[in-house]
């Protein structure tokens, strides 16, 4: 039987508050290239953290539990966080060790990056009491113990997890070619049925520009994603999209309405170089909604191959 899902509540997003350097270039260079950068930007990054920002647009009030060095960095970090309307009450500020940096080239386009990462502090303790709990890759070695002392369970797979059991959670955000290597099948509605078999309760899927797949057990559906001028950089976008998913779920819209309000603050986040400097608030996010092609039931799983 599925748990329960509240669709309102206290929410923890767990995992990495990342310091990027970006740089938007024509193309990706080659060994020993020396390109001219259109732009450089320093922003916050990391999984948890960005999809705490997202959510916290949305008007959900939202707590993170991460952890910073005690440098310039980390404070630069926080106190991002913090103007952005992200609660830092479970923020760990680790003395003698240095915040997790990142540094990151994106083609002009959009369509190339390369993503160098220098990880951070592991985590500590969870706090419990928390109706929605939301991990990323760093995240899940720190929840996945401490399941029963929070309601509900919020994965982005989008990077790896080793040992993840798909039983105890029950909104399940991987990237389509996640899903498709977790599960060990060719096509959409096969990954996302034996997701579900294994316990996932709702399942989300991404595949960047084009769109996402989603499934509650009943009929799979395609939600398409949203075209976007000027289009700057996808650096941050899924990130976005997990964020506002979770968050949308939480003001009390049904799985494929969250997933649409998710793909459009998705791509209004790409008209900036980081994941945040265009994020939309709900209000402009939902002017949008319109513009977002109508979502799709997915073939049987036979004839449609995995995108």
């Amino acid at each position: 039987m599925p748990r329960a899902t509240p669709l309102s509540g206290s929410v923890l997003f767990v995992g990495s508050a990342v310091h990027d350097t970006i740089a938007v270039v024509d193309e990706l260079p080659g060994p020993d290239d020396r390109v001219e950068a259109d732009a450089i930007v320093r922003s916050g990054g990391g999984p948890a953290a960005t999809a705490a920002v997202a959510a916290a647009r949305m008007g959900v009030a939202v707590e993170l539990a991460t952890a910073v060095g005690d440098d310039d960095l980390g404070r630069e970090v926080l106190s991002a966080l913090e103007a952005a309307g992200v609660g830092l009450r479970h923020a760990e500020i680790r003395q003698g060790e240095t915040t997790a940096q990142s540094v990151a080239v994106v083609s002009r386009t959009g369509n190339a990056r390369c993503l160098m990462v220098r990880p951070g502090p592991a985590l500590g303790g969870l706090p419990g009491g928390y109706d929605w709990v939301h991990a990323d890759q760093a995240g899940y070695p720190v929840v996945g113990p401490a399941r029963d002392r929070f309601g509900c369970l919020s994965i982005d797979d989008g990077n790896h997890i080793t040992g993840l059991d798909l039983s105890v959670v029950d909104l399940y955000a991987p990237t389509l070619q996640s899903l498709r290597a977790r599960t060990g099948t060719s096509t959409a509605t096969s990954a996302l049925a034996v997701a579900h078999a294994r316990g996932a309760t709702l399942t989300v899927a991404t595949d960047g520009g084009d769109g996402a797949v989603v499934y509650d057990g009943a009929q799979p559906l395609h939600v398409p994603a949203l075209a976007v001028e000027p289009l700057v950089s996808t650096l941050g976008a899924g990130d976005v999209f997990h964020g506002a998913l979770l968050a949308g779920l939480i003001l009390g819209r049904g799985l494929e309405e969250a997933a649409r309000l998710a793909a459009v603050c998705a791509a209004l986040a790409c008209r900036a170089i980081d994941g945040r400097g265009s994020l939309p608030d709900l209000a402009e996010a939902e002017a949008h909604l319109d513009l977002l092609g109508a979502s799709a039931p997915l073939a049987p799983a036979a004839a449609l191959p995995l995108f």
